[in-house]
Parts: C-alpha cells; sequence; structure tokens
C-alpha cells in the first residue's frame, strides 16, 4: 500500500490511512452503487456513459450523488497523485453513515471513496486462444440492472468458475442466458452478432453498448435477442465484454466446444476495432 493515494470525501490520503465510519450504510446493507473506469493513456475511457450510469444507478436506489464535475475533477487529480496511466478507477458512491436502521434515513452526506490500481497484466493468451466458461442458475435478485455493491452472489459464481478452471460463469435463468459474473455475453451466428437485450436481469454495459456501435460501424449484423442455452452452446463464436477485460473470446462453455474450438474473425474484427478505440483515448 505503500505510495498509493485514495480519496474519501473530498480528501487525499494514503491508501492505509483511507477509512469510512463503520456506520456507513454501504458496509452494513451493502446501500451503495460504484463504477469502474478504465483509463489509457491518463484519459479515462468513456468517463461520461459510466457517470451516466451511475446516475441511473443513483436514480433507482434513492440516493442523491455529489456534483459529478467535480468528482471528475477529483478523479483525474487522484490519477495524477498516483502516477497512473494505464489503469482502472474505481469510484464508489454509498447512502453515507448514520445509526443503522432499514428505512432509508434522510439529510444525511453520502460518502464518495474512489481508488486507482494498475491493471494487472492479462494473459495474452486468453485473446490468442480463448477461454472456458460455465454456466450456473441466475439466483440474484430481480434488479440487476442497477450496479450496485450487492455482489455476493457474481462472487460466488465467479469463484465457482475459478475452481472449475473457467475464466468467467455465465448466468441462466429458465433457461436463457442473461450474463455473466462481471461481463456481459455475445454470441455469433452465421457472421451475425447477437446478444441477449437489456432487462432487469442485465446491467448496460458500457463496453457492451461500444462493441454494438463498433460492429454496426463494421458492417456486421447485430441483433438483441433472447439466447437460450442450447442456443449458446451451438453458436459459432461466443465472447464476453467487460470494462477492464476489454473483449474475450470463449472456445468451451460446460465442457462443449464452440464452433472451431478457436477464436473466430468476428471477434478478431472487432478487438481490432475496440483496441483503435481506446488506443486514442489518451490522446483526447
Amino acid at each position: 500500500m505503500t505510495g498509493i493515494t485514495a480519496y474519501v470525501n473530498g480528501r487525499f490520503l494514503p491508501l492505509g490511512e483511507a477509512a469510512v465510519g463503520i456506520e456507513d450504510r454501504g458496509y452494513q446493507f451493502g446501500d451503495g452503487i460504484y463504477e469502474v473506469v478504465r483509463v489509457y493513456g491518463g484519459t479515462p475511457f468513456k468517463m461520461r456513459e459510466h457517470l451516466d450510469r451511475l446516475r441511473r444507478s443513483a436514480r433507482a436506489i434513492e440516493l442523491d450523488l455529489p456534483d459529478l464535475d467535480r468528482l471528475t475533477e477529483d478523479a483525474l487529480e487522484l490519477l495524477k497523485r498516483n502516477g497512473l496511466r494505464e489503469c482502472s478507477l474505481y469510484i464508489q458512491v454509498t447512502r453515507g453513515v448514520c445509526p443503522r436502521k432499514h428505512t432509508v434515513p434522510r439529510g444525511i452526506a453520502p460518502t464518495v471513496v474512489m481508488t486507482a490500481r494498475e491493471v494487472a497484466g492479462f494473459p495474452a493468451e486468453y485473446r490468442s486462444r480463448g477461454v472456458k466458461l460455465i454456466t450456473v442458475p441466475d439466483d440474484r435478485w430481480a434488479r440487476c440492472y442497477i450496479k450496485t455493491t450487492n455482489l455476493l452472489p457474481n462472487v460466488l459464481a465467479r469463484s465457482k468458475a475459478e475452481r472449475a478452471g473457467a475464466y468467467e460463469a455465465v448466468f441462466v435463468r429458465d433457461g436463457f442466458v442473461m450474463e455473466c459474473s462481471s461481463s456481459n455475453l455475445f454470441i455469433v451466428e452465421s457472421g451475425a452478432l447477437v446478444t441477449p437485450p437489456l432487462t432487469n436481469y442485465i446491467l448496460a454495459g458500457v463496453t457492451r453498448a461500444t462493441v454494438i456501435q463498433l460492429a454496426e460501424e463494421l458492417g456486421i449484423e447485430v441483433r438483441e435477442e433472447a439466447v437460450s442455452l442450447e442456443r449458446l452452446y451451438r453458436s459459432d463464436e461466443v465472447f464476453v465484454t467487460g470494462t477492464v477485460t476489454e473483449i474475450v473470446p470463449a472456445v468451451d462453455i460446460d465442457g462443449t466446444t464452440v464452433g472451431t474450438g478457436k477464436p473466430g474473425p468476428v471477434f478478431s474484427l472487432l478487438y481490432r476495432g475496440y483496441t483503435g478505440l481506446t488506443a486514442g483515448a489518451g490522446d483526447a
């Protein structure tokens, strides 16, 4: 933790000294929201889109946000103080500190925390060879479109995937694919890109939206349709998307080989396009 600076409620502090009250509702109830923003060349990528989603999450749980223009300025200062240019920026806003009770309190100040970390080395073979996925029953709550700090089902699913030697866990509800524990999911059928439509069980991923827009610009047909588990297994290609991990191809799902068993041409085309977008982010 030496040398790492964190941000708590307008103050920049050494990470080891950064703290919030033990009666913070984020700690006691998971009463909070968050965003993770990828930073390329010192510039947060799609910052506006992430803050827009933060606003939507805040409205959904009736949480008053601080001034987001000031928050953005403080985020850039945090990156500067940590000397980071290739990293992830974590932003968390909780209801705040007050005596514990189930009803939503009024008139308390939200707690705002930010940290920045270098992005851990991503194994090159994940994209060159593809990864394994497993499916798990979707036992999450019915408001997954809100990016809250209530992530225990996601944590347990991802841990199950890790124990199985898999990269990610795909949530399946009533025989249909929703999303993964920390990423959105796409399949490819006869050259067309297909992804489950946004519902209350799917988070509107910023990378998901970027990939859809990129595909359309590249002339790839895009369809948002329900994807059954059987359809997932029969796909020509499968890949998952996330802010930090970008686009990762899957070649095995529950022991079933996807397509040729290698990352496919649609993935390759989209990944090249995506890296082109992020390569210019630091010049913005």
